[in-house]
């Protein structure tokens, strides 16, 4: 039993939404960060950034049901991806769905670097971007006193042939 990627359109806003809610509601207790926590989100923020340009959704899939999404901002000209965010709710968690995920969304889209960002305290999050090829870049920053966001980065070498998203 495998998952797939759909991708998402102005009438998903409201499964992104609640998908997003339930995924980061967590971690949005624990460091208590209003300001950029996926969480915090309106609809009305989910459908703005499905209405920009260079960015694509894709709703994670378990046979027929919505278990997560990603969202790919894409560019063109120096064919680099950036994920933010990438989510699966808790309860399917642990399961190798993310790193099904992943390699779907790393085939499907024409980027020859990735980027993303995640929290340092989330140990799990870190060791799980670290097994899938992507390594720490930059200066860490720090959210609040409990919080810090460390960036990654993966490099494909343009070996992805498949569509753009």
């Amino acid at each position: 039993m495998g998952i797939s990627l759909r991708r998402a359109s102005i009438a998903d806003a409201e499964t992104i939404h609640k998908l997003q809610v339930e995924s980061f509601l967590p971690l949005l207790r624990k460091y208590r960060d209003y300001e950029s926590n996926p969480a915090s989100d309106s609809v009305e923020r989910v459908i703005a950034r499905l209405k920009q340009p260079q960015t694509s959704f894709y709703i994670v899939v378990l046979d027929v049901v919505p278990i997560g999404a990603i969202r790919v901002i894409f560019d063109d000209r120096v064919k680099s991806a950036r994920i933010s965010p990438m989510f699966i709710v808790p309860s399917h968690q642990g399961k190798g769905y993310g790193q099904e995920a992943i390699e779907l969304i790393e085939s499907a889209v024409q980027a020859e670097h990735w980027e993303l960002e995640t929290i340092l305290q989330e140990k799990g999050n870190c060791h799980f971007y670290e097994k899938n090829g992507y390594r720490r870049t930059g200066v860490p920053r720090e959210i609040n006193s409990k919080m810090t966001i460390v960036s990654y980065e993966k490099s494909t070498g343009g070996s992805r042939t498949n569509e753009r998203p």
